[in-house]
């Protein structure tokens, strides 16, 4: 059960969502689906509608509202008169493309609420808490680029919305360059895991690679937020049956889950080898041709909630156990790698994001009730989690979930 977000009062949060038969969300989850949603970047998604509830923060209400013009030619006229208060502005796209709009502090750049599409000839509205100060709407035109309209002064002395600068890719330069450092360390720790797992295999030392396998399985967990820069790779390490014809029989099921399938249901060295070394060359071809990769910029900044997403659905509920029974082992892993995608944004969100501290609070709590299946390496399976503590690390997934979400939305690149 979810508990309450505090985000302000009207302001429904994005919560995770219903989960869905397995196979086609997994098997896109693993394909188009996680590039997709990366290369998208900011846009009309769940994370821009977080980011514009958090910059919101009212709920409906006050007069009639203002209809702001969204065009090339008329950015953001058509303001009436207008006092402090929650306000609705319908933003009204007379333009021939689609408009993102933003409320700003003209002096700074600093968002107070964001529509994140407004197609040509449509209208959407903005709500906002108008505090004392001065206003302008800015909109990013495609095509046409950026305009901002006139700046509109608010008198007295009310506290309204408050305003966030927007993080831009420029600010997050260093944080990729330490993350990408990370990753780097971690691929040579994998290779060599991986390498070892392998020649267990071919050695016929099946009870040594089933306690190799997990370990190295936990560090590529550990990678979440550069998934979207291994591209293929991805797929070859750590794919899944899901839409191949034969399922788990079927030759192109490959990585850790198909190791995991055939060391816990029975099957040989001799049909193990094979898998094992096309795992073993995916890993050493994906740690030399890292350095020459594009960590992309949105992706990792998403990649923050998108993984907890990922391991609530696939982890938590056991989903991905293909015999092994350790997806809490790699729910942990995978928070950990949230918690490293946060610590490498902090210098960027702390200033920006009051839920940075309650949703690190939120992930180690989840983490902690995670790592109680934990004794002593050998896991309690997922399906095998009592009544309490089942529904526990649901409520803690999904407080962090949450949480979460306006921290990721914050941290999307945005046009100035």
């Amino acid at each position: 059960m979810l508990r309450g977000s505090g985000l302000p009062a009207g302001v429904q949060p994005v919560l995770p969502q219903p989960l869905v038969p397995r196979v086609p969300l997994r098997w896109l989850r693993r394909t188009a689906w996680r590039a997709a949603a990366w290369r998208r970047g900011p846009g009309p998604g769940a994370a821009a509608a977080v980011l514009a509830a958090v910059l919101a923060g009212c709920s409906a209400g006050g007069p009639a509202p203002n209809v702001i013009a969204v065009s090339a030619g008329h950015c953001g006229t058509g303001w009436r008169q207008v006092a402090a208060g929650p306000q609705t502005f319908q933003l009204r796209n007379t333009g021939t493309g689609a408009a993102a709009v933003n409320l700003v502090d003209p002096a700074t750049g600093a968002v107070y609420a964001e529509v994140a599409a407004v197609g040509p000839g449509t209208t959407q509205p903005m709500r906002v808490d108008l505090g004392s100060g001065r206003y302008a709407f800015r909109c990013l035109l495609q095509p046409g680029g950026s305009r901002t309209g006139p700046v509109v002064r608010i008198g007295g002395h009310r506290q309204g919305a408050t305003a966030i600068l927007p993080v831009t890719t420029a600010d997050l330069a260093t944080p990729a360059q330490d993350y990408r450092s990370y990753v780097t360390a971690g691929l040579g720790t994998l290779a060599r895991q991986v390498g070892a797992l392998a020649a267990d295999i071919r050695a016929g030392r099946l009870a040594a690679a089933r306690s190799a396998w997990l370990p190295a399985h936990l560090s590529y967990a550990r990678l979440a937020g550069a998934y979207a820069a291994f591209g293929n790779y991805d797929t070859q390490i750590d794919g899944l049956p899901g839409g191949l014809p034969g399922g788990v029989t079927d030759p192109a099921f490959t990585g850790f889950y198909r190791l995991e399938y055939g060391l816990w249901h029975g099957q040989g060295a001799s049909q193990l080898a094979g898998p094992a070394a096309a795992l073993d060359s995916a890993v050493r071809a994906l740690d030399t041709f890292w350095p020459s990769m594009q960590l992309p910029l949105p992706g990792f900044a998403q990649a923050v909630l998108q993984t907890l997403e990922d391991t609530a659905q696939f982890q938590l509920t056991g989903q991905d156990d293909f015999g092994s029974g350790t997806t809490l082992a790699t729910a942990a892993a995978s928070i950990g790698a949230v918690q490293e995608l946060l610590a490498v944004l902090h210098p960027v969100l702390v200033s920006r994001d009051p839920a940075l501290t309650p949703a690190s609070a939120a992930l180690g709590h989840l983490e902690t009730l995670v790592t109680t299946a934990d004794h002593g390496g050998s896991w309690t399976p997922a399906s095998k989690l009592g009544t309490a503590q089942r529904q526990q690390i649901d409520a803690a997934a999904g407080q962090a979930l949450e949480d979460l979400a306006p921290v990721a939305a914050i941290a999307g690149p945005r046009r100035m």
